[in-house]
């Protein structure tokens, strides 16, 4: 909304507020209205590793409803243009890396966000459906890990980076000796700030029709948006550490799953339609880091 906004678009807002998106009838009345041209599809049900695990009903479902009802009522409103984001997670457990597009359905997903992955591939495919039998312009980025102002900071719920942020700055407060951090600290991720992920929505979008099926050609409809740089755990809770200020130590708990071993995205044809990422990942965390502090009362509410 913020990159929209700055660029003079108007935009309609479809958050929890204004229609439930689970809800195909009041989608489709929401649609039916005719004030939308182009529609970035962001709304989901998302969550860390505790929430895959502890709501797969939840993750499965109600992404896929969004995801019928949204893009199903759109083709029907005449919507031409439309963007789904994914995620990573819909490339195999164990896929080669950096993982490109062509990586999609060519092994066994990681069985802790199995119901999402699933959920989000159905979007993908859903997309490619309507471009191939009715010529929509229905286009698919897969973003990696994502973090920045505005995030969820549930103490469960939410994602590694606000959960770090978090847990490391209430420790800086109480002057705790250590904090604990799940896992081995081994697994390596891939992190993109919001607002290079906005900037790269609305570049693809912006993108004539013959040089974006030339971009994805032969792959399907979708392309991966991130830095195509991982890093450690353990070297984020470093960076994580450094940016909150706490001084204590880090404790790994092995007991706790790692996911899936490296997660780092080939974003070679994205590079190749002339955009990049711009801010470094301990630049993005002390914005963040900002922002929560700034929000503290409502961010720890969520």
């Amino acid at each position: 909304m913020r990159r929209l906004e700055a660029d003079g678009e108007r935009v309609v807002v479809a958050g929890r507020e204004e229609v439930d998106l689970c809800d195909a009838g009041a989608v489709r009345r929401f649609l039916g209205r005719g004030e939308i041209g182009t529609i970035y599809l962001a709304a989901a049900r998302v969550g860390g590793i505790i929430a895959n695990s502890r709501y797969p009903v939840e993750f499965l479902t109600e992404n896929l409803q969004i995801a019928t009802n949204v893009i199903g009522a759109a083709h029907e409103a005449g919507v031409q243009r439309l963007l789904f984001l994914g995620s990573s997670c819909i490339y195999p457990r164990l896929a080669a890396q950096p993982m490109t597009e062509k990586a999609l359905l060519t092994g066994p997903l990681e069985p802790t966000n199995e119901p999402y992955a699933l959920a989000k591939i159905a979007g993908i495919k859903l997309c490619e459906s309507y471009n191939r039998e009715y010529g929509r312009q229905y286009r698919s980025v897969m973003p990696t890990n994502l973090y920045g102002p505005g995030d969820n900071y549930h103490p469960e719920n939410s994602h590694v980076i606000p959960g770090l942020l978090r847990r490391f700055d209430e420790a800086r407060e109480r002057g705790a000796e250590e904090v604990v951090i799940w896992g081995s600290g081994t697994a390596r991720r891939e992190f993109l700030h919001v607002d290079d992920l906005a900037a790269a929505c609305v570049h693809v979008m912006g993108l004539a029709e013959e040089r974006w099926a030339a971009a994805v050609e032969p792959m399907c409809s979708h392309i991966n948006v991130g830095t195509g740089v991982d890093v450690t755990i353990a070297e984020l809770a470093g960076m994580v550490a450094r940016v909150t200020g706490y001084a204590g130590r880090l404790v790994y708990d092995r007991s706790k799953p790692d996911g899936t071993p490296r997660k780092v995205l080939d974003v070679g044809v994205m590079r190749g339609l002339g955009w990049e990422a711009r801010i470094g990942l301990e630049e993005g965390l002390a914005e963040a880091y900002g922002w929560y502090r700034k929000n503290a009362g409502a961010a720890r509410g969520m």
